[in-house]
Formats: C-alpha cells, sequence, structure tokens
C-alpha cells in the first residue's frame, strides 16, 4: 500500500526535484534524455523562456517557425529562399513560452540571422522587424500565455521590432491579460508609448510586480498618470521597483496610497529615484498596510525634508537595503536619524565615504544596525579599519555577503581571522604581496565561501597569486565557484579564459566563472532576494 502510494506521488515529487534545477540548464537538459515522464516535466521549464537561456545555438527560433501558419509560410516564401519543411514534434513548443523580454528575443534574432550558412537547417535573410512579427503571431496562434512580459527599448531595432508589431497585442490582449510580472524599460520614445499604457491598464490586472524605468520626456507627467493607472488597476500587486533617475515620482506614489494593494503590496525598491520635492511619503506608508520590505538604492536628494516625512511615519520603517553615496548625505545627522527609524531592519548595506566622515558613519551602523547580512564597503581608510573590523564581527552571526576594498598588507592579514565559518559570497579588492596573501589564505582556513571573487592589482615585478590560490583553496575545496580578474597596467587577465586552468579547477569540483558575471550587481540582487 505505502509502495502504490509512492508510485502515484513520482510524477509530482519528481516534478519537485526537477524545479530545483530551474536555473541549472546543463541538468535540465540532461534530465530530458532520462525517459519520457522526465522529459514531459523537464521541456516546459527549458521552453517557458528560451530567450535567456545562455547559448550560442539559436536554432529554436526556426523550431518556433515551422509552427507558421500555411499562408503566413507561403507569404514568407515569396521573398525568400526557404523550403519550410514539416516538422514533427512531440510538444508544442510555441504554447509553452511563458516569459518575454522584448529585447532579448530581437537580440537572439540578430544572432541566429547571422549565424553561418550551416548552422541553419534553412536559409533566411529577412529583416529581424518581420521574423520579431511572425514569432509573435506563433505564439499567438498557437495559444500560449505570458506570464511575464518585459518590454525593454534600448536601442533602435528594439523601437522598430515592437512598433510595427504592436497591433497584433492590441487584437489579442488575452497573449498578457494574466501577466504577473511586468517590466517597462526605457520606453519613453516609443511612439505608441500612450495606447500601449492605455492597454495594459485597460486589461491587465493581476500584476504581483511591476518595474518601472522610464527615459526623461517632455510628457513626463502624462506618462506617469497612466503608469499609476496601471498601478491602480491592480488587485494583487505584491512587489513594484521605481527605476526613475530624473523623472517625476508623485502621482505613481499617490496611486499606491489609493490603490487596490493596501493589504497586498509588501516590497517596494527605490533605484536611482531623484526624492526632490516628492511630498506625502509619510502618508503613502502610513497606508501600506503589509509593507515589510523598502530598499532605497543610490537615490539622490536624501536629504533633511525626505528624513522628516519617514519620522513622521508611525508604523516601522523597515528599510531593508541602503546603499548612498556620501554626496547625497548632506549632514551625518540625516543619516543618523533613517538608521535610528530604521536600523534594526536593515540587512543590506554600502555607503561610499570619504576618510572626512568615515569614522562617524561607521560608529552610527555599529549603534544602529543589528541584522547585517551584506556589506559593501569600499575604500575604508586605514585607521578606522577597526570599526570596519568591529562592522564585521558584530554582524558575524547573520553576514554572508562581503566586499571589501583591502590595499594594506597587515589589513589583510588580520582580515582572516575575522570572517565567519561560512560565507556565501566574498568579494575582494586587493593590491598585496604573494606573502601576505598566503597569510591570508592561512588565517581563513575555516572558512567556507560558496562564491570567492579576487581582483588583484598587478603591480611591476608582482609575483602570482595562483599557486596560493591552489594549495590553499582549489586542494582544500574550500569555494564552489570562483573567479579572479588581474589588472595590470594596461590590461586585464581573467583566469575563465585559461582552459587548462579551469579544468583543472573543476577536477576539484570548483566552478571558475568570468569576474564580471560573478560579481553581484546591487540592482539585480536585491530584486531577486525580495
Amino acid at each position: 500500500m505505502a509502495c502504490s502510494k509512492i508510485f502515484s506521488d513520482l510524477p509530482e515529487l519528481l516534478n519537485d526535484i526537477i524545479q530545483y534545477f530551474y536555473d541549472d540548464f546543463s541538468t535540465l537538459h540532461s534530465c530530458v534524455l532520462v525517459n519520457r515522464l522526465w522529459c514531459r516535466l523537464t521541456i516546459p521549464l527549458l521552453w517557458e523562456d528560451p530567450f535567456s537561456i545562455p547559448t550560442q545555438n539559436y536554432n529554436f527560433i526556426q523550431i518556433y517557425l515551422h509552427n507558421l501558419n500555411y499562408y503566413d509560410k507561403k507569404d514568407v516564401n515569396k521573398y525568400e529562399k526557404n523550403n519550410f519543411f514539416s516538422l514533427n514534434t512531440l510538444f508544442n513548443y510555441p504554447n509553452l513560452i511563458k516569459c518575454l523580454n522584448t529585447h532579448k528575443i530581437v537580440n537572439a534574432i540578430e544572432k541566429w540571422v547571422a549565424a553561418p550558412i550551416e548552422k541553419r537547417s534553412i536559409y533566411y535573410s529577412t529583416s529581424p522587424t518581420l521574423i520579431y512579427k511572425l514569432l509573435l503571431k506563433v505564439f499567438i496562434e498557437n495559444k500560449a500565455k505570458l506570464s511575464t512580459f518585459e518590454i525593454i527599448l534600448n536601442r533602435v531595432i528594439d523601437f522598430q521590432c515592437f512598433n510595427d508589431s504592436f497591433e497584433l497585442l492590441l487584437q489579442n490582449p488575452n497573449f498578457i491579460r494574466n501577466i504577473r510580472v511586468l517590466k517597462l524599460e526605457k520606453i519613453s520614445n516609443l511612439t505608441k508609448i500612450y495606447s500601449l499604457l492605455k492597454f495594459l491598464y485597460s486589461n491587465c490586472n493581476s500584476i504581483s510586480t511591476i518595474f518601472f524605468q522610464f527615459q526623461k520626456n517632455s510628457n513626463d507627467k502624462l506618462i506617469e498618470k497612466y503608469s499609476s493607472q496601471i498601478i491602480y488597476a491592480q488587485k494583487t500587486l505584491k512587489k513594484i521597483l521605481f527605476d526613475f533617475n530624473e523623472f517625476p515620482l508623485y502621482h505613481s506614489l499617490l496611486s499606491l496610497k489609493n490603490s487596490n494593494c493596501l493589504n497586498t503590496l509588501n516590497t517596494i525598491i527605490f533605484h536611482n529615484v531623484n526624492f526632490n520635492n516628492i511630498v506625502g511619503l509619510n502618508e503613502v506608508f502610513e497606508q501600506l498596510n503589509v509593507l515589510d520590505s523598502i530598499h532605497i538604492l543610490y537615490c539622490l536628494s536624501l536629504n533633511s525634508n525626505f528624513i522628516q516625512q519617514i519620522i513622521k511615519i508611525t508604523k516601522p520603517f523597515k528599510l531593508k537595503s541602503l546603499y548612498i553615496n556620501e554626496l547625497e548625505i548632506f549632514q551625518i545627522e540625516t543619516l543618523q536619524y533613517l538608521l535610528q527609524k530604521s536600523g534594526n531592519y536593515l540587512e543590506n548595506i554600502g555607503l561610499i565615504s570619504s576618510e572626512f566622515n568615515q569614522k562617524q558613519l561607521f560608529e552610527i551602523i555599529l549603534k544602529y544596525c543589528t541584522r547585517i547580512r551584506f556589506f559593501d564597503l569600499p575604500g575604508f581608510c586605514d585607521q578606522n579599519i577597526h570599526l570596519a573590523f568591529n562592522l564585521i564581527k558584530n554582524a558575524e552571526k547573520n553576514l554572508n555577503y562581503l566586499s571589501l576594498d583591502i590595499y594594506n598588507q597587515l589589513i589583510l592579514q588580520g582580515l582572516g581571522q575575522l570572517l565567519p565559518v561560512k560565507l556565501e559570497y566574498l568579494n575582494l579588492s586587493i593590491m598585496t604581496s604573494t606573502s601576505n596573501f598566503e597569510i591570508f589564505l592561512q588565517n581563513s582556513q575555516k572558512t567556507f565561501i560558496k562564491k570567492l571573487l579576487i581582483r588583484n592589482e598587478m603591480q611591476v615585478g608582482s609575483e602570482d597569486i595562483l599557486p596560493y590560490i591552489k594549495e590553499y583553496i582549489m586542494k582544500e575545496k574550500r569555494v564552489k565557484y570562483l573567479a579572479i580578474k588581474e589588472d595590470f597596467a594596461e590590461e586585464s587577465r581573467d583566469l575563465f579564459f585559461s582552459k587548462d586552468e579551469v579544468k583543472n579547477f573543476e577536477s576539484y569540483d570548483i566552478k571558475v566563472q568570468n569576474y564580471c558575471d560573478l560579481k553581484i550587481q546591487i540592482y539585480n540582487f536585491i530584486n531577486k532576494m525580495y
């Protein structure tokens, strides 16, 4: 009886296991080959967002094109030397797509068209705008329903492709009606922007996550009005990210105060927002009943006017992330008031400061912040090192991510003794001798680091640190992912591009990655974690 119960639950259990490898595409491809059941459970994951999978092979596009209807194929063949052949597939691949990023789809089309003819089973010289439109038609005709829709228009070709196919969206609202994630980035120059925004707030009211990033535009107020209507129309909005820079924010924030999401919105991320002349912040935050996570990332005008509004809030101000340049702190007291209000909630902090007020900054953080998980401490001066070390020691129980610039030999040695037993991420920018680097490695032998990044500024006559990495890191298997970048006077060298060394580390179950790829981008990190 128990045995039959296990077998009856097997598909569900397998599905949970395969979902665990959601971002591990190589493992997912292996799962497809196990048997029919594994294949049936894995294929939808691989095809829900194929345009985001890192690859040099874009032939999945022609699999989509083989699903064109008879008249579209016939029409295309009038102008192209294509011979579409019948392709029997086990799955309706166009129906499986769930996530669509306009920039990524254009980029994939360009790379596929530019690929050598021997790498494509059909010849295609058609412009990307036509292929883009045909792909949308295939998705719509096969009754695909998106859950994530990201309109990102970085280049002229992005605008051209989207403009040319926009009518398809208007004619087929079911394609995006049930989206849960909406991202609008750099769309202010889109000729049909007002029609797009009206279409979105009229047809989409079940969005749970919204990203707004608009460029400066002569009709900012009108764009903001329509974007605020999108917010107001949502019934289950849980997360919103404002990335406006100089874009006005008043109406969008006000829409939160009077919206349907007062009991659903739990996360707000402000990135590059200018809080100058924005009033009523305290009124907005007072109305949001379940707001549990606020993030301020490199915003402007965090002055006394902003702080006074925050102080007036009677509810807890749950500031989870604060990344700021000291130029945006007019007085040290401003930061002190902010941390006094919300320091107990702060988990991620990065403060770029000069030596002039560094001591005061560290003392304030030590006093009010007790739950730090991520410290980004670039450029601290030597005389304040004891305070920086106190920050690390004080946060030891929670500290999981650490990014430091260290150019003092003795400081590097001392850091090895302070590191927690386990770190998710350690990013070190160093300029040191091999002897001091070896002492650091010896002192930190008890620490396991999942992701270790080292950026070494090499001086004339400097020795290579790689032998010491092999001795104390590779052979001891103390990391899971490793990235090393060495900067010389006129060039940089990344370990990732040394194939023999990469294979050597892989034999010890250590994955070497590109430094820039492994380095955490705060914007993406916060968005993923909250």
